[in-house]
């Protein structure tokens, strides 16, 4: 039997144990359906192998080659993977458009008394679905974006926001990008279809009635673009931008960069990166600064001399802030007390 994926909110609904992506390890890494794991019934080689044999040489023999290999996966996989699973064990099998792949392990898990069902189409199919979320159709949410200069603990506060029950999307969480020249973090940033998979599933996930709050961000963060429908929506929503000291923005990003500090030759590549900016001088003024350990000095000039002007040359082409809301200083306690007052500016400006 196939089960057809009709949204993503329904996907959490679904009434089976484990999803299982079927297809090889670097189509699982690229995206997958959420919260799907990755049983492979030919692996990256094998697939290509195939495929070889496909085209090159002979269909039938390209399937009898084909069948061979994923019995002797699924059997791996019986073995290892699935090998606790008892009797009442129901699993739903995915492969790339639900076809062979998938209709063969399903077919050796049901020969076991497993009740078992395929995705109708596929990945393809869940993939639709994402696609039609955040390129075709316009977004039925109410953003508020939380804006100001680098620095300003936007992410921080979006943290204290979700913990007070408020509707939260943390796109620089799912690109893993800090969205600045110096933000990479120390993990990949995944593929633009699975953080789209991480935002749809976010967006489906949203009460349209109340507001949800996003960090103001240019539409690449790191190597990743937003899609356009959430682009859209932001580019019409009401910003709240917050202001602190210097002195305790330059504190703060000493802390958010802890790691980058501690890579002295990471955060010297990185700083090269601004040379078209600011000139080899400038930069090599920076990086010796580094180098002797001044991290809240050059936290300081790099948000007077490189952040501040870029913030502010894209604040004029932006309609007014909403509301301003001043901090004295970046400390947790003055981030969570500052909630409350977010979330009445964030009603009072819709």
């Amino acid at each position: 039997m196939a089960q057809r994926l009709t949204s993503l909110a329904a996907l959490s609904e679904l009434p089976f144990d484990d999803i299982i992506d079927v297809r090889s390890p670097s189509e699982y890494a690229e995206d997958h359906v959420p919260g799907a794991i990755n049983l492979p019934v030919l692996s990256d080689a094998e697939r290509a192998r195939v495929g070889t044999i496909y085209v090159q040489q002979d269909r039938f023999l390209a399937r009898k080659v084909g069948a061979a290999l994923v019995a002797r996966n699924a059997a791996r996989h019986i073995e290892g993977a699935l090998s606790d699973r008892d009797g009442g064990w129901r699993p739903l099998v995915y492969c790339w458009r639900g076809g062979q792949r998938s209709g063969s392990f399903a077919a050796i898990l049901a020969q076991i008394g497993w009740r078992v069902d395929l995705i109708a189409g596929g990945y393809k199919s869940y993939r639709k679905l994402v696609v039609d979320a955040l390129y075709r159709h316009p977004l039925r949410l109410s953003p508020v974006l939380i804006d100001g200069g680098t620095g300003t603990a936007k992410t921080r506060l979006l943290h204290h926001l979700a913990q007070a029950g408020e509707q939260v999307i943390d796109l620089e969480g799912m690109a893993a990008h800090r969205g600045s020249l110096l933000g990479g973090m120390d993990t990949a940033q995944p593929s633009q279809k699975a953080f789209e998979s991480r935002v749809a599933m976010a967006l489906a996930r949203l009460d349209p009635a109340r507001p949800v709050f996003i960090e103001a961000e240019s539409n690449k963060i790191g190597d990743i673009l937003i899609p356009p429908s959430l682009w859209a929506a932001m580019l019409g929503a009401p910003r709240i931008r917050v202001e602190a000291p210097l002195e305790a923005r330059a504190a703060f990003l000493t802390n958010a960069y802890a790691d980058l500090l501690a890579d002295p030759a990471r955060l010297s590549e990185r700083l090269a990166g601004l040379i078209p900016y600011h000139g080899r001088e400038c930069v090599a003024e920076w990086q010796q600064m580094a180098q002797e350990g001044r991290f809240t000095a050059l936290a300081a000039a790099l948000i007077t001399r490189h952040y501040d002007p870029r913030y502010a040359k894209s604040a004029t082409r932006a309609t007014p802030p909403a509301a301003v809301l001043p901090l004295p200083d970046l400390e947790d306690a003055t981030l969570m007390g500052a909630v409350a007052r977010l979330a009445e500016l964030a009603r009072q400006s819709a």
